[in-house]
């Protein structure tokens, strides 16, 4: 198991890393729409917020030589299913024609106040 870290993505605010590599899969921990450098959340819409966390993700994918298109799965937590709508259409913005398998749930609370999380599961090439 190898663990990443990568500075140009919002490094983990709790007892997690950033993503894991195993057995030929990188899995992605929930990625927040913070701020690289200053670890503050950026947006106040579920737009701005879901724009930010995908290039988060592009971010830490590019630093292990992958990029969107390698993405085999994801899980997006939303605050609240009524902003489903909204962070889909940006969500298809960034995956148009490679679409991987997806989870999305409504959950109680996320951290730091956030609209929206979204966790990846890639496949090393």
């Amino acid at each position: 198991m190898e663990i990443v870290k990568s500075l140009k993505a919002p490094g983990a605010v709790g007892p997690y890393s950033q993503a894991v590599i195993s057995h030929g899969q990188v899995f992605l921990s929930g990625m927040l729409p913070l701020n690289p450098e200053t670890g503050q959340i950026v947006g106040e819409t579920v737009e701005e917020q879901s724009k930010q966390v995908m290039e988060n993700i592009i971010a830490l994918l590019e630093d292990v030589g992958l990029q969107l298109e390698d993405v085999v799965k994801t899980t997006i937590f939303l605050d609240s299913m009524e902003d489903f709508q909204k962070m889909n259409q940006i969500y298809g913005e960034y995956f148009t024609s490679h679409k991987p398998a997806r989870s999305c749930v409504e959950v109680a609370a996320i951290p730091k106040a956030a609209l929206v999380e979204i966790e990846v599961l890639a496949h090393l090439k």
